[in-house]
C-alpha cells in the first residue's frame, strides 16, 4: 500500500536534485545610480538594488532567486561595476542574461555583462579587493549636472597634497576602528589598504592650472560600514588646514573614534570596481566605468 504524502515528498526531492544538478552559476557586472536606492542590501519596506534585481530574476525563473553581491553600498552610493551572482535552472544562455535583465530592470540599474562561472566562485568571498572613488567639487559655482555625483565643498580651499600625505601611512593592514560605524555587525575593524590616492584634476594636460575636482580612491581587501565617507569627512579637515597629516594618522592609529564626527555625503561615493583572481569579463566591462570629472573651465562660445 502506497503513502501518497510520502510519494509526493520523494518526487519533490527528486525534482530538487535534478534542478541542483542542472543549475548554473551566473555572474553579473552591474551599474546603478544610488540616488533613489536605500543601498544595495534587501531591506523590508525600502527600495534596494538587490531586491529590484531579484524581483526580475524571480519573474523570469518562476521561483525565488537570491542575488549575492560583492559588497553592500549605503543609501545614495553609486556603483560603476558592482559584481553579483545567482543560480539559474532555466534555458537562457549565461551571456544573454544581461540583455534579458535590462529589458525589465528600472532605468537606474544597468547590467553591463553576464557570464557563467564555476560553482565554487562567489561574488563576495572570491573577491580579493574592492575600490571606491569619492569625488569632491570645489568650485563656488553650483552645477546641476555635477550634483548627483560629487560633494559640492566650496567653504574653504582644499590642499590635495596634504590630503595625499595623510593617506600615505594608511597603506598596509591596520585596525581602522576610527572609521567604523558603531551599528555595524562586523566583529573586527582590521582592513588591508592596498592603495590610497588623492588627486586634484588639472584644467588640461598641458598646464598646471588647478581644476575644480578632487578624486579620492581607496582600494582594500574589504571595507568597514561607513568607512570611506567617515575617512573623507576627516580628510577634508586636513585639506582645509584644521588638522595636519600627522594628526590625521595619530587619530586612527590611536583609534579615537569619538573624534570622527562627520561623514561625507553619499552622493560623492562610487564603488568603482572589484578584483578577482579569475574573472570572466574583459577590463573594458569593469575596470573604470565611472566617467571622471576632470576640470571645469569657463570658455567663450565665440
Amino acid at each position: 500500500m502506497t503513502n501518497p504524502e510520502l510519494d509526493s515528498r520523494l518526487l519533490q526531492e527528486v525534482g530538487n536534485l535534478k534542478n541542483l544538478k542542472s543549475s548554473r552559476r551566473v555572474a553579473l557586472v552591474i551599474q546603478y545610480l544610488g540616488t533613489h536606492f536605500h543601498g544595495w542590501q534587501r531591506q523590508k519596506g525600502q527600495r534596494t538594488v538587490q531586491e529590484e534585481i531579484e524581483k526580475v530574476l524571480a519573474c523570469i525563473e518562476k521561483r525565488p532567486v537570491t542575488l549575492y553581491g560583492a559588497g553592500r553600498t549605503d543609501a545614495g552610493v553609486h556603483a560603476a561595476a558592482q559584481v553579483a551572482h545567482f543560480e539559474t535552472t532555466g534555458s537562457i544562455p549565461p551571456e544573454k542574461w544581461a540583455t534579458v535583465l535590462n529589458t525589465q530592470l528600472p532605468k537606474d540599474i544597468l547590467v553591463l555583462a553576464s557570464a557563467q562561472v564555476d560553482s565554487r566562485w562567489h561574488a563576495r568571498f572570491s573577491a580579493l579587493w574592492r575600490r571606491y572613488r569619492y569625488t569632491i567639487y570645489t568650485d563656488s559655482q553650483p552645477n546641476l549636472f555635477v550634483r548627483p555625483f560629487a560633494w559640492h565643498y566650496y567653504y574653504a580651499p582644499l590642499d590635495s597634497t596634504k590630503m595625499q600625505a595623510a593617506l600615505d601611512p594608511m597603506i598596509g593592514k591596520h585596525d581602522l576602528t576610527a572609521f567604523h560605524r558603531s551599528n555595524s555587525g562586523r566583529a573586527h575593524s582590521w582592513v588591508e589598504v592596498q592603495a590610497a590616492k588623492c588627486v586634484r584634476a588639472s584644467v588640461c594636460d598641458s598646464t598646471d592650472r588647478k581644476g575644480a575636482f578632487i578624486h579620492i580612491e581607496i582600494q582594500a581587501n574589504g571595507f568597514l560600514y561607513g568607512m570611506v565617507r567617515l575617512l573623507v569627512g576627516l580628510l577634508v579637515q586636513v585639506g582645509k588646514g584644521e588638522r595636519s597629516p600627522a594628526e590625521f594618522t595619530q587619530l586612527w592609529v590611536n583609534q579615537r573614534r569619538e573624534e570622527v564626527k562627520y561623514a561625507a555625503p553619499p552622493n560623492g561615493l562610487c564603488l568603482l570596481r572589484v578584483g578577482y583572481p579569475e574573472f570572466p569579463f574583459p577590463p573594458e566591462v569593469w575596470f573604470d566605468n565611472q566617467p571622471k570629472f576632470t576640470f571645469w573651465q569657463q570658455t567663450s562660445l565665440f
